[in-house]
C-alpha cells in the first residue's frame, strides 16, 4: 500500500494547504481523488511522488516508513512509484527525442543496458510509432507526449502510478488511450493507481472508489 499519515504540507498564507490528511491506495485499485481548486492535490500527488517533504507526517510504502524525499529517499522506494504530470510540455527537457524521454529513467538508475529490452515494449504500451521516437516535443501534440511521459513513468516497473490530471489538456481519443493504457498496466502488474481529475464522469468509469479532499475554506475551519 502506498499510504499518506497526517500528512500537512504546502503553505498559503495563515494555512497549510493540506492539514492531517490520510490516504491509502491499494494494491492493484485505482484510487480516485477529487477536490476544489487550491485544495492541495497536486502538493499530495508530489508528496506521495517522493518530490516534497511534508511539513509533518509519513509517507510508508509496502509497510516502510519513506526516511527522506527527492533524492535522499532510497531509490529501493522512490523507483516503486511513478508519476504523471497534468502538462507534459512543463516535465519533459525540450532537447531529447521521445526515445530519450521515455529512457531517461533506465539510464538515470545505471540500467543502460537495458533500454534495448524495455523500449519496444513500453512504445507498444501507450500506442506510440518507432517514427515518432526520434522526434523532439515540440514536433509532436499534447496527446504524442503525454503517452511519452507515460511511457517514461512506466520505465521502471512502479508498483504505484499518480495521475496527476493527466488527461486534461487531451482529446477524447487521447485520453481514451492513457486511460486504456494505464488499466493494462494496473492489471498486468497488480499495481496501485491514484488518479487526481475534475472529471466526475471519467473517474465514475474509471476509479475503484473516489475519496475527496475538502476546499480550503473547510480546511482553514479545523484550525491549528
Amino acid at each position: 500500500m502506498l499510504t499518506a499519515l497526517g500528512v500537512t504540507a504546502g503553505w498559503v498564507p495563515g494555512r497549510p494547504v493540506l492539514r492531517d490528511v490520510e490516504l491509502t491506495v491499494r494494491e492493484g485499485e485505482v484510487l480516485g481523488l477529487q477536490g476544489p481548486s487550491g485544495c492541495g492535490k497536486s502538493t499530495l500527488a508530489r508528496v506521495l511522488a517522493l518530490l516534497h517533504r511534508p511539513d509533518a507526517g509519513t509517507v510508508c510504502i509496502d509497510g516502510t516508513t519513506v526516511p527522506g524525499f527527492r533524492h535522499a529517499a532510497p531509490r529501493a522506494l522512490r523507483t516503486r512509484i511513478g508519476v504523471l504530470f497534468q502538462q507534459p510540455r512543463l516535465s519533459v527537457d525540450p532537447r531529447l527525442t521521445l526515445r530519450q524521454v521515455i529512457a531517461e529513467p533506465l539510464l538515470a538508475n545505471g540500467l543502460r543496458g537495458q533500454v534495448r529490452d524495455r523500449l519496444p515494449g513500453l512504445v507498444e504500451t501507450v500506442g506510440l510509432t518507432a517514427e515518432l521516437l526520434t522526434r523532439r516535443a515540440h514536433a509532436v501534440s499534447d496527446g504524442q507526449l503525454q503517452r511519452a511521459c507515460l511511457a517514461r513513468a512506466l520505465a521502471l516497473r512502479p508498483r504505484y502510478l499518480i495521475c496527476d490530471e493527466m488527461t486534461t489538456m487531451l482529446d477524447a481519443s487521447s485520453t481514451a488511450t492513457l486511460v486504456h493504457a494505464v488499466q493494462e498496466y494496473r492489471r498486468r502488474e497488480r499495481a496501485g493507481v491514484l488518479a487526481i481529475s475534475h472529471d466526475d464522469t471519467l473517474l465514475g468509469h474509471w476509479a475503484d472508489r473516489i475519496e475527496q479532499l475538502p476546499g480550503p475554506a473547510a480546511a482553514s475551519a479545523q484550525g491549528p
